[in-house]
């Protein structure tokens, strides 16, 4: 990524409904150069997708929670089976697989702690490959809803392999 690439990227995360041609001009570009770029930037994945915000509590879930689980057995067949099942639940917003004394942390958001507790009992404690379930009630959320992003600082974003020592077999 050189500067032109991440000045895209800053500017997309800030308005991604923006036209390519107030974006190239916004940046100084043509629009053909600008259109060419964010092209590129989409197929080799850096720009994955544009989205709508929502306010939760405008849906009518205004109670967010996090919800660490450790599961029993630690097996892939486990982890999966968990992973598919929360993540299908509607309200379930993100789940992250993690290290450490947890397994999971599953972001919910739902209608009142009533529908908290009843999420938790009905479909998380209930799994069978659960050992234990810890609840956080999140009080605020604040999300960056951009992610700084730094042009590559040399080498055109290519990866230079590092030589071998002397004395020591490329790889150990």
């Amino acid at each position: 990524m050189d500067e032109l690439d991440s000045a895209i990227v800053r500017a997309l995360q800030e308005d991604g409904r923006q036209t390519n041609r107030d974006l190239a001009e916004r940046l100084g570009i043509a629009p053909s150069t600008c259109l060419e770029r964010v092209r590129a930037l989409r197929d080799r994945g850096v720009i994955t997708g544009f989205h709508a915000e929502v306010d939760l509590a405008a849906l009518g879930r205004p109670v967010q929670a996090l919800i660490n689980v450790r599961l029993h057995p630690k097996t892939r067949e486990a982890v999966n089976a968990f992973r598919d099942h929360v993540t299908a639940l509607p309200e379930t917003i993100a789940v992250f697989v993690v290290s450490g004394g947890d397994d999971f942390i599953v972001q919910v958001a739902v209608r009142d702690p009533g529908d908290l507790r009843d999420f938790v009992l009905d479909h998380v404690a209930r799994h069978r490959h659960i050992a234990d379930v810890r609840t956080s009630l999140v009080y605020d959320h604040i999300r960056k809803t951009a992610v700084e992003v730094p042009p590559d600082r040399a080498g055109g974003g290519r990866v230079t392999p590092r030589p071998a020592r002397r004395g020591r077999a490329a790889g150990t």
